[in-house]
């Protein structure tokens, strides 16, 4: 009987080990599968369309069209620029089936790109998850 009760045990550290590398394994296909979809800096980067910069001028939004090719639309992508620090640019705004753009500072932290508001820095507009 004692034997038995020790293989129990030794088996319990391999059981551990195999979850924790499924587990690991499921994290890395989940972010793998938004790094390919959904990761905004990867989207391309499109032809300049217009730019407008905030009141106190620390952010401007540049918006650029992109044709996805023969088999997809257009699509708007809008940029926030830091005026006034070094921070890197974000894309804040990505919307399919649209060739133009609209901009307008309602403050100077809130931008409306083509009728959708948002809180700048933090906020950005992403079709794919509305």
């Amino acid at each position: 009987m004692e034997y038995i009760e020790e293989k129990t045990v030794q088996n319990e550290p391999k059981k551990f080990y195999i979850k924790a590398l499924m587990i690991l394994g499921l994290l890395l296909v989940g972010y793998g599968v938004y790094w390919v979809f959904f990761d905004m800096n990867r989207l391309p980067t499109g032809d300049y369309l217009t730019e407008e910069t905030s009141a106190d001028g620390e952010y401007t939004v540049k918006t650029y069209v992109s044709s996805g090719g023969a088999t997809t639309g257009y699509a708007v992508r809008g940029e926030l620029v830091f005026n006034n620090s070094n921070k890197k640019t974000k894309t804040i705004y990505w919307n399919y089936r649209e060739e133009s753009a609209s901009i307008t500072w309602t403050d100077n932290d809130t931008v409306e790109i083509n009728g959708h508001s948002l809180d700048v820095p933090k906020d950005k507009f992403d079709f794919r998850r509305h």
